[in-house]
């Protein structure tokens, strides 16, 4: 398959061995666990007034949808290949900018994956309109977005460095 930059996600070793594991006790020891707990309460009688079943039920259906992102995932990573520190924003940037050439109003975030993160930085993905704004963009370049009630907001680029994780 054929990797473009938009479904391409980049992740750093620890976050793509911290995904998988998930991804292998979800979709092994974590299947059976589950299938053993919904067995066990069918075994509890009357379904329709069973509670045990059908949270059991409603919590393997949220486990096959985390297992399905995670595969989504794991098959579009791009692994331990920190971006250029060229002053680019791209995806696995950490960006700080200015809103509406207020050099006061600013806000440093990871442009990439949630996934990727474990700490307190706040993420926007490369899709996403400030993310499709900024990117490609360098130090000192403005870019605007639509902002939900149809205004438009202005980001002036004033840091970019690799996240390191």
């Amino acid at each position: 398959m054929t990797q473009t930059s938009e479904n391409v996600t980049w992740l750093t070793q620890e976050a793509y061995d911290r995904l998988t594991a998930e991804f292998e006790h979800l979709s092994g020891p974590g299947r059976a666990e589950l299938a053993a707990k919904i067995e066990e309460a069918r075994q509890e009688g009357d379904l329709k007034e069973n509670a045990g079943y059908h949270a059991a039920k409603e919590e393997q259906g949220k486990q096959e949808l985390r297992i399905r992102q995670l595969k989504g995932l794991l098959e579009n990573a791009r692994v331990g290949v920190a971006p250029a520190d060229n002053g680019v924003v791209s995806q696995g940037m950490i960006v700080t900018v200015a809103f509406d050439g207020d050099k006061d109003d600013t806000m440093t975030f990871l442009l990439g994956s949630r996934e990727d993160v474990g700490g307190d930085i706040e993420v926007y993905s490369p899709a996403s309109p400030l993310g499709t704004a900024i990117n490609g963009k360098k130090i000192g370049d403005t870019g605007s977005y639509e902002l939900p009630n149809g205004k438009t907001m202005d980001v002036e680029i004033l840091e970019v460095k690799p996240y390191t994780g």
